[in-house]
């Protein structure tokens, strides 16, 4: 209570007080879900258009449909709430009809209040939604995959008998890739949002950093995610420049910090671990199934997880080459999905 947590909405930090969706029925805690009235009245909205109408003031708000159900709630019981203790009217389109919720009230700190409300509450039921997209640079050309294959049967010849090790663990080999970043993206709206930032991204610093030329990366040796190489659960292999340069690395930060700051992708890590998969026991009940390096997601999905003994393997492949790829453009690809090669469908790309 004394030390709540920060969300960070449009360049502002708001206090969240934990509270229990039961609570809603009962009027002696209404105070757990506002900041109260006097916080209302003297609550600024730079970060917001409020407009000035006949019968008051009005704000409008985009939100994807899958979204309108938080603000609705049970029974329709955190609409009415928010109404109530704003004193103003939300109107909220049909349940997969893209629009605008739109806030209205008599006074401008009941709407500034409702508008804020609901930025909260967006923010912290976006961040429960399982990720769609992801920026990724691919790593499926033909050279690539014929070694992961041949890695594969040298491994299953080798290792089979070590505890958990069987050949459902390893990755599609045409949906290698390297993952930078996830992202949420819940309607068309969102998601030409993230590709005309990616364009944006391209004529600031990517093609800079690039040279105008592809970049050229060896794939090679492997190491594991978690502390015990008994008991591993990811295995992948180390990417690198092959001029020794730091370049890919430098547009891998970049891109994340770009699309950090425009709230499209949560900040996960200082900086974007460059790795591509190639065994992960997700794969060994979902051969679709990808994995979000977020501890705060998956934890019971995590728990059903059978691990597998991966000292051997890295003992033997410690410096496997899997091959010299060039990286030619970042994509946005959307997660369980397939193109005409195997590969993820692209969205966007750069």
């Amino acid at each position: 209570v004394l030390r709540p947590t920060l969300i960070k909405i449009g360049g502002r930090i708001y206090r969240k007080n934990l509270i229990q969706e039961q609570a809603y029925q009962h009027e002696e805690e209404d105070e757990d879900f506002c900041a109260g009235p006097g916080d209302c009245a003297d609550e600024p909205c730079d970060a917001f258009v409020v407009e000035e109408t006949e019968k008051g003031f009005q704000c409008r708000v985009e939100v994807p449909s899958p979204l309108y159900k938080y603000i609705i709630g049970k029974k329709g019981e955190t609409k009415k709430r928010l109404e109530t203790e704003t004193r103003t009217s939300i109107s909220i389109p049909k349940p997969g009809v893209e629009g605008e919720i739109v806030i209205t009230g008599q006074h401008r700190s009941g709407v500034i209040s409702a508008r804020t409300r609901i930025d909260v509450l967006l923010d912290s039921f976006r961040k429960k939604q399982p990720f769609t997209h992801f920026l990724s640079f691919a790593l499926n050309q033909p050279t690539i995959q014929e070694k992961f294959l041949q890695f594969k049967e040298e491994v299953l010849e080798k290792c089979s008998k070590d505890h958990g090790v069987s050949s459902s663990l390893f990755q599609n080999p045409a949906k290698l890739h390297l993952t930078l970043g996830t992202l949420v993206l819940l309607n068309e709206q969102e998601i030409q949002k993230a590709c005309d930032l990616l364009q944006r991204c391209k004529e600031d610093f990517v093609d800079q950093i690039a040279g105008g030329k592809p970049l050229t990366v060896e794939v090679a040796g492997v190491e594991y995610m978690n502390d015990d190489p008994a008991m591993t659960d990811v295995l992948y292999a180390k990417v690198h420049m092959k001029d020794g340069s730091d370049r890919l690395q430098v547009m891998a930060d970049q891109l994340v910090e770009r699309f950090v700051a425009s709230g499209l992708m949560l900040k996960e890590w200082d900086r974007v671990k460059l790795h591509a998969t190639v065994m992960n026991t997700v794969f060994r009940k979902d051969p679709s199934a990808e994995e979000r390096n977020n501890t705060m997601t998956g934890k019971s999905s995590f728990k059903e997880r059978e691990s597998f003994n991966g000292r051997n393997i890295l003992k033997l492949f410690e410096n496997f080459f899997f091959g010299e790829v060039q990286l030619d453009s970042v994509r946005l690809s959307q997660r369980f999905s397939s193109d005409a090669s195997g590969y993820y469908a692209t969205s966007g790309q750069l």
